[in-house]
């Protein structure tokens, strides 16, 4: 994996070690990067917990405008989709669902679907 220029360079301007040497630093540099990935791994968990997951928003590189927009609007202006159905689902259940036209989120009431698909029935 290592590029053998790379591999070049490293071995002119340093000296061998032995073998022992060589797999007890290996060890020891494997057991540092663990401690600092587990830290790193409680870190981005506390920040997500204290309510800083949106890290974009907390710093202010993201307005308010933007934080209050839905996922599936900002991810339609984003891949630059204009007319989309957008069904929101917990677990195995619909739990919403809009569309989006023109690049604005439009919410239609079910109450309205109903009626308009009762009287439909009605008039047929």
């Amino acid at each position: 994996m290592i590029h053998k220029w790379w591999h070049r360079f490293v071995r002119k301007r340093t000296k061998p070690i032995a073998e022992d040497t060589a797999l007890f630093w290996k060890r020891r540099l494997s057991i540092a990067y663990g401690l600092i990935a587990w830290n790193a791994f409680g870190l981005v968990l506390y920040s997500a917990y204290k309510g800083k997951a949106d890290w974009a928003y907390y710093h202010g590189l993201k307005s308010e405008e933007e934080h209050n927009k839905s996922p599936g609007l900002a991810w339609a202006n984003t891949l630059g989709i204009k007319n989309a159905k957008v069904y929101k689902i917990s677990g195995l259940t619909k739990v919403d669902e809009y569309d989006i036209v023109d690049g604005e989120s439009v919410k239609q009431d079910k109450s309205i679907k109903q009626l308009d698909s009762e009287s439909l029935n009605e008039n047929q």
